[in-house]
């Protein structure tokens, strides 16, 4: 794969590469309307797959946060057409890396030493190039190590990238600048703590730390002498990455079995550390060839606030579901409901969270749950067709909720989709034997 030896930083830079995808959109668009007029039975197939390459292409060279929003969307299968899902998974391990110059250059001014330097040694090309950084090879003191490199510019260009994906995304969802405000400022505060390696070194010290004790799931260790605000340097793990081995063959009881794991690993931290690592994609697990999964990357943490935690949770369970002043005084506390809601909104948002609810919980109803059921994603993606398409949503601006949410959400449909991958059986209560009787932690972050 071509390395890159240069990223563009600046605003201008980075706003005249999205002009130029911009112009290749277009041209996408007027190829499809001229069709259209000689044959109007043609499908945007073609233009889904035409637009989704050019969108990667240009988001590939800037990297950073513009290249981070295109492997978010890559994990929302039911709300992007097949063509951009399979284009910006990509995102998630195979875009251009840097050149090997750029590399030492970004050592000598993170660390003040040259890579081979520093090491016993060092391999010049990446083995993982993604979003915010590229993982190297290298070994010191005997020690296999895995590290990784920081793209130049990524956490001054954060603001400056949303700003331009911003006018996009109000667009495409009909949502109001004022109401978002809060959500933009939550991915935005996330992006900035996921360029920040020393802190991503202390989370996922104190995060492998309290779930050491989990069983089949390992973690590297980390080295915070060979890692800096841009640097950050771990073991060297062996094993299959998680969307590669889901691609098979392995037994139904390898899937269940991974599925488990990852399961009592997520809810553990949820409900026991009150925090959760919230980048649920293939790319940050491996299968180990013990069989153990393998958890690799701990840039993205969320923290639940108590505030959020116990009622988001309360709305998990089918009684209170169920009841309307329960129901009611819940999304009042998560701030879907507003005080200035009129009667006829009230009613309106209630019914529609309600059906969301009673459909996104099912797994917390039963015992066991099966993510390969068809019937169950069958219904998520009649759900996303269906509120996609309804006109009154999307007159009432339906930008409802706590900024919390964001990547709450975001980790529970990721979890989802790897159990479904994994066609995973699960035993849903049984991260409850694994939590402290002296409740919930805090975490040390």
């Amino acid at each position: 794969m071509k390395t890159l030896d240069h990223i563009p930083v600046t605003k201008f830079e980075r706003a005249g590469k999205l002009v130029q995808t911009g112009v290749k959109l277009g041209g996408n668009y007027l190829k499809y309307y001229g069709q259209k007029l000689l044959d109007p039975e043609t499908d945007r197939t073609s233009l889904d797959e035409e637009n989704a390459k050019d969108v990667y292409d240009g988001l590939k060279r800037l990297k950073g946060s513009a290249l981070k929003v295109a492997q978010m969307l890559s994990m929302e299968k039911n709300l992007l057409p097949q063509a951009y899902v399979e284009r910006f998974s990509l995102a998630q391990f195979s875009v251009p890396p840097l050149s090997a110059p750029l590399v030492r250059k970004t050592f000598q001014a993170s660390l003040e030493q040259y890579p081979e330097d520093l090491f016993d040694h060092f391999e010049p090309e990446s083995v993982n190039a993604a979003s915010i950084g590229q993982v190297h090879r290298a070994r010191k003191d005997g020690r296999e190590l895995a590290v990784k490199v920081q793209y130049p510019g990524v956490s001054d260009s954060i603001g400056s990238d949303l700003a331009l994906v911003r006018p996009i995304a109000l667009r495409m969802f009909n949502l109001s600048s004022r109401e978002t405000e809060k959500y933009f400022r939550e991915v935005a505060e996330k992006l900035m703590e996921e360029t920040d390696y020393c802190l991503e070194l202390k989370r996922s010290e104190a995060v492998t730390e309290a779930c050491r004790h989990l069983p089949g799931v390992r973690f590297p260790s980390y080295y915070p002498q060979w890692s800096s605000e841009r640097i950050l340097t771990m073991d060297w793990m062996e094993g299959v990455h998680l969307g590669e081995f889901v691609k098979g063959p392995y037994s139904r009881e390898e899937g269940d079995r991974l599925g488990q794991t990852l399961w009592d690993f997520y809810m553990y931290q949820i409900h026991q550390l009150r925090l959760v690592h919230a980048d649920p994609h293939p790319g940050n697990f491996l299968v180990g060839e013990d069989g153990a999964l393998i958890a690799i990357d701990f840039g993205c943490v969320k923290e639940i606030p108590e505030a959020f935690y116990k009622p988001y949770f309360e709305l998990a369970q089918a009684e209170n579901i169920g009841n309307p002043v329960m129901l009611e005084e819940k999304l009042r506390e998560l701030e879907i409901l507003t005080p200035g809601d009129t009667p006829e909104e009230v009613a309106f948002f209630t019914a529609l969270f309600r059906e969301m609810l009673q459909l996104f919980t099912e797994p917390f109803q039963a015992e066991t749950f099966d993510f390969s059921d068809p019937g169950f994603w069958g219904r998520i993606a009649d759900l996303s067709r269906r509120f996609a398409s309804d006109t009154e949503i999307r007159n009432r601006n339906a930008s409802r909720g706590s900024r919390h949410f964001i990547y709450i959400n975001r980790t529970f449909f990721g979890l989802y989709n790897l159990l479904h991958d994994l066609r995973a059986r699960i035993q849903v209560s049984r991260f409850r034997t694994y939590l402290s009787s002296t409740g919930p932690g805090k975490g040390s972050c």
